[in-house]
């Protein structure tokens, strides 16, 4: 207990006008946060004034992040202010740090009324790159639409936020520690966990464990590699993988947490993860996967560094589910992709009867399905996966949920694929991304090309490449009606939908800290399996996306950042 009351200010401030959270938060350079006076503390304020005072006044919030550059000032920030607010209870993980599905778990756990994300997800971190500040309400998921937007309405109008300058937190000693405040809201307590036990422990209760140590560490055990990439979640492989399931310490790679990720870029992707991909190029290890830099995304590769794509990956979970225990206790209720990911779970779908949902891209959409008992498994095409056991992807749940078809059905990761493709078909996909793009000039593309492809002219007419024909069938901005709710959700995309099921999309995308990304999405089907590159399968329908978008004229951009 600290010796006196700690005094509590109401300090002016000025507001700022570009403090809109996107789909993951909001998201700046580093040093905006640093140097712009109350930044921080103004994004801080809004979210704590857009729960209604008697609903926070006493309640219990989580606090944690990637561990990334400014991650602990951020979250001493966060403690003073929620005191000043009237928060009863922070729980906060070990040294400031805790992966976003450790922060679901434990926002359901507790029963705490939301929590907030220190992260930028897959973005570079470091003095020089990005941060990120995310809310999620009490089913542990993202806030919907409605919060965010009465956030941002709120950054625009603030004139003062709350504070309590004196409080000092140990973040590095587990417990409790309790405090004494000169306002009407005390005592106020910060409890210090360790997130990695309450997320093994959620784990141990959906998946084999026995199972799986036979599988890692038994007599005819498989060797993996799991790459953490200097992200928030070594600590959990190294917990659960090394310590618990028996894989040696060898097989989990980049697990020490790093403010600058170790100088990389933490995006569980081919283009990224290169030491995972240059030592799964060997026959040494059967199966591979990586992480991003918050521990939601991952990358599964199979022997020789064969590459899972994620809209694969979720739709192989979805076939085999029932090779986690989990789902055999409770049964599937449905299974749901965003609009962009390609449609190789539609196809699983339909064969086990199982009702599927097109959704816009974002987590919540997953989360509020999830809240109407309609859902239990799901994934987005940019490498996310999970069901519903948290309201957040979550990258280490797909790979043992991976391991555990592995494990049941003594098939390699290549086998499993031919496997499901020879039942299902192929169905080819990739990601254009454009990024650091003119905002003006994107949102300028994007509005002459939503008039050309709605225009009634569109539909029926012919694109011809090579010897390959494509015939518009549909063309429209996507728009959502939520089942559960009813709510609507407009302008999530725009569509061309060819007579063969082949598809382009076209979306903004709001991950980035500047400028704007123009994500271009190709999806065809092809029933026979045809063992061939996925970008030269693609090749035609990339050639009439950028035809009809005119994207690098309009750009100024001759190719893309990233392809996945």
């Amino acid at each position: 207990m600290e010796s006196g009351p700690l005094q509590v200010l109401t300090i002016p401030t000025s507001p700022y006008p570009d403090q809109r959270p996107g789909v993951n938060g909001l998201r700046k350079k580093v040093y905006v946060f640093q140097t712009r006076r109350n930044y921080l503390h103004n994004f801080i304020q809004s979210i704590f004034s857009s729960i209604d005072l008697p609903d926070r006044q006493g309640s219990t919030m989580v606090v944690g992040g990637d561990g990334r550059f400014f991650n602990r000032p951020a979250v001493e920030v966060i403690v003073q202010m929620a005191a000043a607010n009237g928060i009863g209870r922070l729980i906060i993980g070990h040294h400031g740090v805790m992966s976003t599905p450790a922060i679901s778990c434990v926002i359901r756990k507790y029963k705490a009324i939301g929590g907030i994300i220190l992260t930028a997800s897959h973005n570079p971190g470091g003095p020089d790159g990005d941060f990120g500040i995310r809310f999620n309400t009490a089913n542990g998921g993202p806030a919907k639409e409605t919060i965010t937007n009465k956030i941002f309405q709120l950054s625009r109008t603030i004139v003062e936020f709350a504070i309590c300058p004196g409080l000092r937190v140990d973040l590095k000693n587990l417990g409790k520690q309790t405090f004494d405040l000169e306002n009407k809201f005390k005592p106020f307590t910060v409890e210090i966990v360790d997130p990695v036990e309450s997320y093994a422990n959620l784990m141990r209760n959906i998946f084999d464990f026995a199972a799986l140590k036979e599988l890692l560490s038994g007599e005819n055990h498989i060797n993996i590699r799991l790459d953490a990439m200097h992200g928030v979640v070594g600590p959990y492989v190294r917990r659960i993988l090394c310590d618990e399931l028996g894989c040696s310490a060898s097989s989990a790679i980049n697990c020490v947490p790093m403010e600058d990720f170790g100088g990389q870029h933490p995006d569980p992707h081919p283009m990224y993860a290169t030491d995972l991909v240059d030592s799964m190029r060997d026959q040494q290890f059967d199966f591979g996967a990586a992480f991003d830099g918050d521990g939601d995304r991952n990358m599964i590769l199979g022997k020789h560094g064969l590459f899972v794509a994620p809209s694969d990956s979720v739709a192989v979970i979805a076939d085999n589910v029932f090779c986690i225990p989990y789902f055999q206790r409770t049964g599937v209720r449905g299974f749901a992709r965003s609009m962009p990911t390609s449609t190789a779970l539609d196809r699983v779908a339909k064969a086990t009867k199982i009702d599927l949902y097109e959704t816009p891209t974002g987590w919540k959409f997953f989360g509020n399905l999830m809240d109407a008992g309609m859902l239990s498994l799901c994934g987005e095409e940019s490498f996310g996966t999970g069901g519903d056991h948290i309201r957040e992807k979550d990258g280490l749940w797909a790979v043992l949920a991976w391991l555990s078809i592995i494990s049941t059905k003594r098939q390699s990761v290549e086998e499993i694929l031919k496997e499901h493709w020879l039942k299902y078909g192929r169905n080819y996909f990739t990601r254009y991304d454009y990024e650091d793009v003119d905002i003006d000039a994107a949102c300028d593309m994007m509005e002459d090309l939503e008039i050309l492809i709605t225009d009634k002219s569109f539909v029926k007419q012919r694109f011809a490449v090579e010897d390959k024909i494509y015939q518009v069938e549909k063309a429209d901005n996507f728009e959502y009606t939520d089942p559960a709710d009813s709510t609507i959700s407009r302008n999530q995309g725009l569509r061309i939908i060819f007579s063969d099921g082949s598809r382009i999309i076209y979306r903004l995308s709001g991950t980035g800290a500047e400028g704007a990304t123009v994500r271009i999405y190709i999806d065809s089907y092809e029933k026979e399996l045809i063992f061939e590159e996925t970008q030269v399968m693609l090749a035609p329908l990339a050639t009439i996306a950028l035809k009809i978008s005119q994207l690098h004229r309009r750009t100024g951009r001759s190719g893309p950042s990233v392809i996945t």
